[in-house]
């Protein structure tokens, strides 16, 4: 079944940039990132800002990522995939990325949520001309949860780019 991305949540405060690979079923459904309460976005990003916004309202949340400089959007725009699970996702098309540097020009880190966003992690290597810093963030899927404190001490990594200015 063909499965349709959501929109960037990137302006021009953003300087950290979170892509999955694509939004889950039930994100697609509720038309939120990170929707399906079995996966531990919001719990691990509550670590990274110091801040508990898991019990917050989605906008909220929004609110309270951008405030820290982090956006949100997917490696890609559609894809076929059975059920919600990266492994499925067949014929892919990437968003296109081309405008981000003017959309997003304080970006100094992009994080792929997951071992398949980070197949593309190569796309952002350069970026408006110089070379932007890129992590493989082990995935905050509910599937995920083989070595716990591992997984919170690689996301924390990242909050040195959250006090940049």
């Amino acid at each position: 079944m063909k499965k349709k991305g959501l929109a960037p949540i990137i302006d021009k405060s953003t300087r950290i940039l979170i892509l999955g690979s694509l939004p889950s079923d039930e994100s697609i459904r509720k038309q939120q990132y990170y929707g399906n309460p079995v996966n531990d976005f919001w719990r691990l990003i509550s670590e990274v800002i110091g801040e508990d916004i898991n019990a917050l309202d989605y906008d909220s949340k929004i609110q309270k990522l951008q405030k820290h400089g982090i956006g949100l959007w997917d490696v890609l725009s559609t894809s076929e995939r059975d059920g919600s699970m990266d492994s499925n996702i067949r014929n892919e098309e990437i968003n296109d990325f081309s405008n981000l540097k003017n959309v997003a020009p304080n970006l100094r880190l992009v994080c792929f949520n997951g071992k398949k966003a980070g197949e593309f992690e190569d796309t952002f290597r350069e970026y408006g001309g110089r070379v932007i810093e890129t992590k493989i963030l082990p995935s905050s899927s509910g599937a995920n949860r083989r070595n716990s404190e591992k997984r919170i001490i690689e996301w924390q990594s990242i909050v040195d780019f959250i006090a940049q200015p």
